[in-house]
């Protein structure tokens, strides 16, 4: 019997995928425990309709991520910080002090997208990658000036 997966099975498949399973194990296990569906020709087409949605809704978030990375590789952000002698900082910069100066100017960006090696331990300029989208990066200017 041909089932439809809607969702991960372990041991057959992922979500989404048309398998061929035995009828008792798709009438006992799969239909009751809402893991599957019949592969009949109307459900056939929904799954293709949401396959369609579903790409149209990740080539819409990959060109919103493309138009921010725009705007973001023209950006620097401006932060204050103690510092002593020779340029270095009392403490550091972290991926969390350069979203929230983000989001004071408007540009919402979660610091876990905010790719750092290690914190910012220096005044100056410093280029920081920011991970908008699995194929989308931005590079932003990060300048740290004495408080």
């Amino acid at each position: 019997m041909k089932v439809i997966l809607l969702q991960d099975v372990k041991g057959q498949g992922k979500k989404g995928q048309i398998k061929e399973v035995s009828e008792g194990y798709a009438q006992n296990f799969l239909f009751k425990q809402g893991l599957a569906r019949p592969a009949t020709e109307g459900n056939l087409k929904t799954l293709e309709q949401q396959n369609k949605s579903e790409q149209k809704r990740k080539e819409q978030e990959k060109l919103d991520a493309e138009k921010l990375a725009a705007t973001l590789n023209e950006t620097t952000v401006p932060l204050k910080a103690k510092a002593g002698e020779g340029g270095r900082l009392f403490g550091a910069i972290t991926t969390k002090q350069i979203a929230e100066a983000l989001s004071k100017m408007k540009l919402k960006i979660d610091k876990r997208k905010i790719e750092l090696d290690e914190p910012i331990r220096s005044l100056g300029y410093t280029n920081v990658t920011i991970k908008l989208h699995p194929d989308v990066k931005a590079t932003v200017k990060v300048h740290v000036t004495e408080e």
